[in-house]
């Protein structure tokens, strides 16, 4: 049986990013023309190429490994208060019209034995959040995949969002922010620890 090279990996998950570019580059020159539009014209050239780039960028979480965004990073450690990390830029993609939602994710957990490198958690944000998604699910997957690698006590997340899908179209509401929340563990049976959370987020850094 013939054991292939890591290079001739490499070689293999090129060939698959370059046939998948192709395809939503044709598809895109379909979309135009199914809107009116000539994908011929000057103008639009390079879309289907630029809007095939962009699509990979925004949908790359899909093609991320959890345990290798981690990368090992935890620590043991004797603190067990809360940490949080508030503020998180958040930009998605709603999977029912494939338009952007974004806005600020606040993540917070109570360490058991083990804390994470904090930059570690605004990359677990976005392996999630770049893909097409609901804010619901979006949320529940932050929380759910910290509760499992970290094993706290207790994992509080919350996402405040802008939606285009409701700004743009539908009830065109250019006010409206969507709020989610995640609690697990402490925060959800701990009143007070759920308040602490909720208050330290509102808190002016």
């Amino acid at each position: 049986m013939k054991v292939a090279r890591p290079d001739e990996f490499d070689v293999a998950e090129d060939r698959e990013k370059t046939g998948g570019a192709r395809a939503l580059e044709a598809a895109v020159r379909e979309l135009l023309r199914e809107v009116g539009e000539n994908p011929e014209r000057e103008g639009l050239l390079k879309t289907p190429t630029r809007v095939a780039e962009s699509l990979r960028f925004l949908t790359r979480g899909y093609r991320q490994d959890i345990q290798r965004v981690l990368n090992g990073a935890l620590y043991s450690t004797p603190y067990d208060e809360m940490v949080i990390v508030k503020d998180i830029e958040i930009f998605s993609l709603c999977e029912h019209h494939m338009l952007p939602f974004f806005g600020r994710c606040h993540v917070a957990y109570v360490p058991t034995d083990k804390v994470i490198g904090l930059s570690k958690i605004p990359r677990l944000v976005d392996v999630f959040a770049r893909r097409l998604q609901i804010q619901e699910r979006l949320t529940t997957q932050i929380a759910e995949t910290i509760m499992e690698y970290i094993k706290p006590q207790g994992v509080g997340v919350i996402i405040e969002a802008k939606h285009l899908c409701m700004i743009m179209r539908g009830v065109e509401k250019q006010n409206s922010v969507a709020v989610t929340s995640a609690m697990l563990g402490v925060f959800r049976d701990c009143d007070q620890t759920r308040a602490e959370f909720l208050r330290l987020i509102r808190e002016k850094s």
